[in-house]
């Protein structure tokens, strides 16, 4: 007896099992993040359309720290911390300015933000990624995850749903690359 015929019905069959290892998780529009390197919980809004995440916060000062350049803020919060925090500059990146936001006189369609690193909780997965620094107390969420860091979640996001991950439960041994 041959088993040939019977290949391309075996293949056919373990199709669907190969999908499970690319499974991605289904997040909400809004969910809450754990700040693991600033010991805070806050809600934040899921934004595909972004590319950059960006973390709420002010007076936000360079300054160098044994040769390297780090950045010095506050949080505008809703008074999260009193005490300034200090993180290693990564980069500096350049978000479009919108239509309303445009000053013809200055001439610039960018406004330069300091990036950081923070390790950020979702679900039951702590991701390190980059965030850029902004007052952003004018808005509901003091936390936007934009497509980059989502890449970084294996997200899918269902803007139907809110907080469909949860409450964040990281254990403190987890990888941040898996």
């Amino acid at each position: 007896m041959t088993l040939k015929p019977f290949a391309p019905i075996a293949c056919l069959l373990a199709l669907p099992g190969l999908g499970l290892a690319n499974e991605k998780t289904v997040y909400g529009l809004n969910e809450y993040a754990r700040l693991k390197d600033l010991d805070l919980e806050v809600a934040a809004k899921l934004d595909t359309g972004a590319k950059t995440a960006s973390l709420s916060a002010r007076d936000i000062k360079r300054f160098k720290k044994d040769g390297e350049t780090w950045v010095r803020f506050y949080l505008a919060i809703d008074d999260a911390h009193e005490h300034p925090i200090e993180r290693p500059l990564a980069r500096i990146s350049k978000i479009k300015r919108r239509a309303g936001d445009f000053n013809p006189e200055e001439g610039k369609t960018y406004t330069a933000r300091p990036v950081i690193e923070l390790e950020v909780c979702m679900g039951r997965a702590l991701r390190q990624i980059e965030v850029n620094l902004t007052d952003r107390s004018a808005f509901q969420y003091p936390l936007l995850i934009g497509s980059e860091a989502l890449k970084r979640f294996d997200a899918q996001i269902d803007p139907s749903l809110k907080y469909a991950a949860g409450k964040p439960a990281c254990t403190t041994d987890a990888n941040s690359d898996e």
